[in-house]
């Protein structure tokens, strides 16, 4: 450690270990009787003096930024490279890493091994639906306000563990437990984030979250088998209901071109029917029209075109009213055979 440096890697009040200047100035001391003379004495002093100015010499690293105190006030701060304060007593300073990216486990601990020890003191918390949910929450944040990070918060680090926890089972606590294992997991991340760096700045501990994320959302050990039949049984549902709307996008366009098209053929009918039944009410004016203007042969017309429609096909003989002259006395009414025909069967059997 650089003579002057602290806990955060910069110079600040000298330790208890003992000071190098101190100690070279009593060995000047115990030697002066002996060299002897006034000027060596000044010479000593000069070069106590230039080591002290000396001790104010620092260096900022790369990604590091140094806060400068004057009698305990900070008054400045410096980028990297090589810098020069005032000494102590008068300043003093601390050097804060801002990209190095620190980490904070909720529920959890790995060991220098790299295994993973759960911490069910912290893990185990109560859904929004009552249930117990073991979650475990990983960490990753940086100093963004060396200031805030020195002097607001005692132990920022520790205050983030302890306000990670609290957003972690708060927003858990607003969730169900399907919701947070399941298709809402990411969801619950980032409000688990946003939460965590409310209350960072809230408490004014000059931390930056850059990434929370659940490891583990699991039912406790005892119950996870049964919790995970019910997620599969969850997961099938979603799948039945998925080839459902499948098929629902697939005959819906078809009902709706059949409906169409019955609308259509019921539109194209409903003309048909609209246009003969107005060339039957044209009709009908027409025959009632030629009715008005003679009433007997009309009656009578329609009459016999009612009957050629009620035996169609069939021969039929008109005859005239009884009592009148025209009456015929013999009638060719041999089965199968016309008037035209029966003429012609007497005329050919009168030849030689």
């Amino acid at each position: 450690m650089r003579w002057g440096s602290d806990d955060f890697g910069g110079g600040g009040q000298p330790g208890f270990g003992g000071n190098p200047l101190e100690d070279l100035v009593e060995k000047i001391k115990e030697r002066i009787p002996r060299l002897g003379g006034g000027k060596i004495l000044v010479a000593v002093a000069a070069v106590v003096v230039v080591l002290w100015l000396a001790s104010g010499i620092y260096m900022v690293g790369p990604g590091e930024e140094a806060v400068i105190r004057q009698f305990g006030k900070e008054v400045d701060r410096t980028s990297p490279g090589l810098r020069f304060r005032l000494p102590y007593p008068f300043q003093t300073h601390d050097v804060v890493q801002l990209i190095r990216i620190r980490r904070a486990e909720i529920g959890f601990r790995t060991d220098p091994a790299g295994k993973i020890r759960p911490e069910s003191r912290e893990s185990l918390m109560l859904t929004g639906d009552e249930n117990i949910v073991d979650a475990q929450l990983f960490v990753q944040y940086v100093v963004k306000d060396p200031s805030k990070f020195l002097f607001r918060v005692k132990d920022p680090e520790m205050t983030l563990k302890a306000t990670a926890e609290v957003a972690l089972r708060s927003v858990v606590g607003r969730n169900t437990i399907d919701y947070t294992m399941t298709e809402g997991r990411v969801v619950v991340q980032d409000e688990i984030k946003k939460y965590l760096q409310n209350l960072l700045d809230e408490y004014q501990t000059g931390l930056m979250v850059t990434e929370a994320r659940l490891l583990v959302v699991d039912p406790p050990e005892e119950v996870k088998d049964a919790f995970h039949d019910v997620v599969r049984a969850w997961e099938d549902r979603e799948r039945l209901m998925r080839i459902a709307e499948g098929y629902r996008e697939d005959l819906i366009p078809k009902a709706k071109g059949e409906a169409t098209q019955m609308i259509r053929t019921a539109e194209a009918y409903k003309e048909q029917r609209v246009i003969r039944a107005q060339g039957d009410a044209a009709k009908f004016l027409d025959v009632l029209k030629a009715y008005q203007k003679a009433r007997e042969v009309t009656r009578e017309r329609l009459y016999l075109e009612t009957l050629e429609k009620i035996f169609p096909g069939k021969e039929k003989f008109i005859l005239p009213p009884a009592g009148k002259d025209s009456v015929l006395k013999w009638l060719p009414l041999k089965e199968g055979m016309t008037l035209k025909e029966e003429k012609k069967e007497e005329k050919g059997g009168k030849k030689p």
